[in-house]
């Protein structure tokens, strides 16, 4: 009687057993990135794409958050403001994201972050710093230092290192990034002791910058900053050098890419610029993360966007992670509460206006070809 009851009781349980093996797996959780993949900056896009990626496998490869795996749509801006806007306002009304990573570029992220604001799904961008971009409201969040310290950084070096102590300036007058940064390096660096001794402007994708360098070699500056980005960066370094400017330039994360050294070859080395991080840093978690994305990627070596939108994406995952739901106020609040994030570039807290507090490092581009190697760290004010 009571082996056949066991039996009964075995039987029983088989319909069960089916019925949970043949339930689907939870769905996944959809998150979004707009960056530009092609375009003047492509690099910036596809590097911020890699490390977002790069997170992603990682994160899917130990079974996902709470058991759902995390789902990426992407869609490239071309660096334009116009289609920022539109790719966000897919990812959020029609693909139903439960958050955004990006853009790059602070002009872009301006046009896109209302979209998110008006929508309630947080955005993150890793590595806008204008200040304005957060400012847009309180479900926009960035992971990288703003201009203010960036400036501040780059100023302190030129007086108390370089020992640069009069200055011109050459601005891209069509982007924000450039226009706030050069304004944050020539405020700090004149409460330094510093002059600013010419300051010329130009747009973005110029390709004759004769006028603007006469002016500079005129002025006759110890230092030459130029807030930029590094398509143009490039061409001013090598018509600067033709034209017998022999001065260092500095810049600010703008130049990263390893298409600066391409475009300016050896018109470049010698030159300095603020960052998020250096690949030759002695830590352990960049030796670790240098090591995953040449896997995952061929052998590149990551620059500091790609590092940025992989920090981005894990503040994301761990936000997800303890937030009550994806409600876009739950996972607003989780986001807004991280501190002491261990990132790949430093430290991460965000502080009330949602910028994050995280130390800035300098790079110089030396070597054949030039690349960048770490020179110092300057520590948040």
């Amino acid at each position: 009687m009571r082996k056949a009851l066991l039996a009964l009781a075995t039987l029983a349980l088989i319909p069960c057993i089916a019925q949970a093996a043949a339930q689907p797996p939870a769905a996944p959780i959809t998150i979004g990135h707009y960056g530009s993949l092609t375009g003047s900056e492509a690099t910036f896009g596809q590097s911020t794409s890699n490390g977002i990626k790069l997170a992603i496998e990682q994160i899917n490869a130990k079974g996902g958050i709470n058991g759902q795996l995390i789902l990426l749509k992407e869609y490239d801006t071309k660096g334009d403001a116009k289609e920022a806007t539109l790719a966000v306002t897919r990812l959020v009304k029609s693909d139903k994201v439960v958050a955004v990573l990006g853009e790059v570029a602070s002009k872009l992220s301006l046009a896109a972050a209302p979209v998110c604001q008006e929508a309630q799904v947080p955005m993150i961008s890793p590595s806008s710093t204008n200040p304005r971009v957060t400012q847009a409201g309180d479900y926009i969040f960035r992971v990288c230092f703003i201009d203010p310290f960036q400036g501040l950084a780059g100023a302190k070096f030129a007086t108390g290192t370089l020992k640069a102590m009069n200055a011109a300036v050459l601005i891209d007058q069509a982007q924000a990034y450039a226009v706030g940064l050069g304004e944050q390096f020539q405020l700090n660096y004149t409460k330094l002791g510093g002059k600013i001794v010419s300051t010329q402007t130009y747009s973005g994708g110029a390709q004759d910058f004769t006028a603007q360098l006469t002016a500079i070699r005129t002025a006759k500056p110890d230092i030459i900053y130029i807030p930029g980005y590094y398509t143009d960066v490039g061409n001013i370094a090598v018509q600067a050098r033709k034209m017998g400017i022999t001065a260092p330039l500095l810049g600010g994360d703008g130049w990263d890419s390893a298409e600066l050294a391409k475009i300016a070859k050896d018109a470049i080395e010698g030159s300095y610029y603020t960052n998020h991080y250096a690949p030759d840093q002695p830590d352990a978690k960049v030796v670790q993360f240098i090591a995953d994305y040449r896997k995952a990627f061929g052998n590149q070596t990551p620059d500091g966007l790609a590092a940025l939108g992989y920090d981005a994406a894990n503040i994301l995952f761990a936000a997800i992670k303890n937030s009550k739901s994806l409600a876009g106020p739950d996972l607003r609040a989780a986001i807004a509460a991280t501190k002491d994030f261990p990132g790949v570039t430093g430290n991460i807290t965000l502080n009330k206006d949602r910028d994050a507090e995280k130390a800035c490092v300098v790079v110089e581009l030396a070597g054949d070809p030039p690349q960048p190697k770490y020179v110092t760290t300057v520590a948040p004010r």
